[in-house]
């Protein structure tokens, strides 16, 4: 079927007509990647770019509106995704910039032998828990699990995970006093929540 046709090509698409997909990839795929480079200047991005816009295409193929042509379409849509993996990338970098800025105002205090020290208490504290109070605070802790993912995999209910979070700050607060979230921070890589 000859695809050229715009009109034809989009009636196809909306179809699900598979061979209709493959004939815009085809098509469009080398130019809108080359375009997604200029904008992006990464290849692995851009790559990205044009998988994203490709698999959203198909995904709403049912109720895709194309006003204009479907190069235009196509490039808008190339230059939104660029937008939206620049917004993302650019958030995830100040989080790192205010993590490693923390991280070094933590461990300003700290020569090696001291920040030594200061991990192996913190681990001697938190082995001294008792033993599902550990876990349920490891898996919250270390492992960034939710309560209910730890209720879930521990088949507990989200109840009793938050009372061993809490007896466990309760027990670390004690042994630690104001330098639970400093150990905290050092070993795990955050302070406390909690």
């Amino acid at each position: 079927m000859d695809y050229s046709n715009q009109t034809k090509l989009i009636k196809e698409l909306k179809k699900g007509e598979e061979r209709a997909f493959i004939y815009l990839i085809n098509t469009y795929n080398k130019r809108l990647y080359g375009y997604a480079l200029s904008l992006s200047n990464n290849k692995i991005m851009a790559q990205d770019i044009i998988q994203n816009v490709f698999l959203r295409i198909w995904e709403k193929r049912k109720t895709i509106t194309i006003n204009t042509s479907v190069q235009n379409y196509l490039y808008k849509s190339v230059y939104n995704e660029f937008l939206n993996l620049y917004r993302k990338h650019k958030s995830t970098m100040l989080l790192e910039q205010k993590y490693f800025q923390s991280l070094e105002r933590t461990t300003a205090n700290y020569d090696e032998n001291s920040f030594k020290k200061a991990l192996d208490r913190i681990t001697i504290e938190i082995q001294a828990l008792p033993p599902k109070c550990r876990e349920v605070f490891m898996l919250s802790r270390r492992e960034g699990l939710t309560n209910i993912e730890i209720s879930d995999h521990l088949n507990i209910s989200t109840k009793t995970v938050e009372a061993h979070i809490t007896k466990a700050f309760s027990v670390l607060r004690k042994k630690l006093g104001d330098k639970l979230d400093t150990f905290l921070f050092l070993l795990l890589g955050y302070p406390s929540k909690a």
